[in-house]
């Protein structure tokens, strides 16, 4: 009897999860009447607005990428290598994204970095799109820092340390060359992941008055019919696509790690 529930859940589930994605599917191949064709996603991907601002998303996650990398592998390495006692506090900060809302943050930055303020970062394009990789870099902060942490666990960070130092290797050595390497795939994951969530998002580019991906799909959605479902197909592709990277290299890590 679990099991039958258990089935008719999972199958529940995915009924609830695959009907609207087919619904969304359908409506978008039907902009020629009567026939199903691809018009709509040949609309959409000939736009020059798609390709400048998708191109832009693409930048900017690049970009919010390195910066988490840079910030989150040295403190999660510091942490779990010489303050272990303060690593309930680095994760408590790092969960904070996700119960302050994105709106919350932009309007923050907006009041402490306006033309007005000490660091007028807003005055300027470059400052601006600064400010907006900052805001995707603490969007993307929990899930960044969960991956490289447990990317962690799973190496002896105390030891390779000591056998580096043995060596005269110094800590951007040790950084570079021992522990990134060893915890590549669970970087890549997080990496992955924020490249998702930068190119979805909409709030902080919208408020930023930034040319990206996420108000460019807000405003097709309310101009347009069909080319919105198009642009919606296209992005959840994009993000399964990720998820589907995040696989492959976290088997293909583990698979390495078995062969070691």
């Amino acid at each position: 009897m679990s099991r039958i529930f258990a089935w008719g859940a999972l199958l529940t589930g995915i009924t609830f999860f695959l009907l609207p994605l087919y619904g969304m599917t359908d409506f978008s191949l039907r902009m020629r009447r009567g026939v199903y064709s691809l018009d709509a996603y040949r609309a959409v991907l000939a736009d020059p607005q798609f390709q400048a601002t998708f191109g832009y998303s693409v930048i900017m996650a690049l970009f919010t990428i390195a910066f988490g990398i840079l910030l989150v592998v040295p403190t999660a390495y510091w942490v779990r290598l010489k303050m272990p006692e303060l690593r309930p506090v680095v994760e408590f900060i790092t969960l904070l994204p996700l119960v302050i809302p994105a709106i919350v943050i932009v309007f923050g930055y907006i009041r402490l970095y306006n033309t007005s303020s000490w660091l007028p970062l807003t005055g300027s394009a470059m400052g601006t799109n600064i400010l907006l990789m900052f805001g995707y870099a603490t969007l993307a902060l929990p899930y960044m820092y969960r991956a490289v942490d447990t990317g962690l666990r799973t190496i002896d960070v105390g030891t390779l340390t000591e056998a580096a130092q043995s060596l005269g290797a110094g800590w951007g050595t040790i950084l570079s060359r021992i522990i990134l390497p060893n915890v590549l795939g669970a970087v890549l994951s997080g990496a992955f992941l924020t490249f998702a969530i930068v190119i979805g998002e909409f709030t902080m580019a919208a408020l930023l008055n930034r040319p990206a991906f996420g108000p460019y799909m807000q405003i097709l959605g309310a101009n347009r019919a069909y080319e919105p479902s198009a642009l919606a197909v296209i992005a959840f592709a994009i993000t399964w696509a990720c998820m589907g990277l995040i696989q492959l290299v976290t088997r293909f890590s583990k698979h390495e790690r078995a062969k070691a």
